[in-house]
């Protein structure tokens, strides 16, 4: 497994944990999705044989959060 943060534009909302959480998860080859809001990060631990990173900063990107790092 693999691990991946992004840095995120500030979050808002407690409820774009929920939304973030619940759509990255759910994509194949991912073990681990954690959001802090408070530092407005994303953790995802992943099977780098089934997706790459850069498909969960998209998905990431698709919901209206600006990766920045």
């Amino acid at each position: 497994m693999t691990t991946v943060k992004f840095q995120l534009e500030p979050l808002t909302c407690p409820s774009c944990i929920k939304k973030i959480e619940g759509k990255v998860g759910k994509i194949d080859g991912v073990e681990e999705v954690k959001v802090l809001f408070n530092s407005s990060k994303v953790k995802a631990v992943y099977d780098a044989d089934k997706v790459a990173p850069e498909e969960l900063r998209t998905v990431i990107e698709k919901l209206g959060y600006p990766v920045v790092a």
